[in-house]
């Protein structure tokens, strides 16, 4: 199972290296630079594990721990900090952190928190996990996907951006967006990137006799919806 784990970072090259070492891990990665992004997400999709820079821009990690446990929300949280004083460590375990890592870290000690905080939470199965428009039919947890009934061979590149794209149907997704959330960083707008990629879904999707799903709003980005 690919599990998906929230980056909340506000140094950038923190949050690239992070998203490289982890996707290369097999994770699935979201990316929030700031408190108000990293709500934003948690609200529009709940990952598997959240790791929370405690200095972010307002509110910082601890409130924002402090706002999910609050809210009810057991997402398993892995605090980061250059602090090492212990009262600041205690003031991460109790806004409802589950573990807590020390700035500069190695990337082994925290793929091996990440493994240890996953085994003691497994994620729970949803039937919110099987998305659907019109006659396309996502399993995220399966990394599956059909059109019509038939199902369709998708690179791992190709699912995540359906899955992203289905999640979001009818809403339309700027190109800065879509770049940040499936490879971690924008490309510039001289990229044609998204756009090639974008052609293979649609070329897997809109088989003869079927209507397109994908369609691209000029100058803003791209949509899903129903025909």
């Amino acid at each position: 199972m690919t599990h998906t784990v929230l980056i909340a970072e506000d140094d950038r090259a923190i949050r690239d290296s992070l998203t490289r070492a982890l996707t290369l891990e097999g994770y699935r990665v979201r990316i929030a630079a700031d408190g108000t992004q990293t709500l934003a997400v948690l609200a529009e999709q709940r990952p598997d594990v959240l790791v929370l820079d405690v200095m972010m821009p307002a509110p910082d990690g601890l409130e924002v721990c402090r706002r999910l446990r609050a809210a009810g929300d057991r997402t398993p949280v892995l605090m980061l900090t250059a602090r090492v004083e212990v009262p600041d460590r205690i003031a991460g375990l109790d806004a409802g952190a589950d573990d807590y890592l020390v700035k500069p870290f190695d990337v082994d000690e925290l793929f091996a928190r990440l493994r240890a905080l996953l085994r003691r939470n497994p994620p729970a199965e949803s039937p919110e996990d099987v998305l659907t428009v019109a006659d396309l039919r996502v399993e995220p947890p399966a990394r599956r996907a059909w059109r019509g009934g038939r199902e369709l061979e998708l690179s791992r590149t190709e699912f995540d951006l359906l899955e992203l794209l289905t999640r979001n149907a009818g809403a339309v997704l700027d190109q800065t967006t879509l770049y940040e959330r499936i490879w971690g960083y924008d490309f510039g707008p001289g990229s044609k990137n998204l756009a090639v990629f974008i052609g293979y879904l649609r070329r897997k999707l809109d088989r003869p006799g079927l209507a397109p799903l994908i369609h691209t709003v000029r100058g803003v980005g791209y949509t899903l919806r129903e025909p």
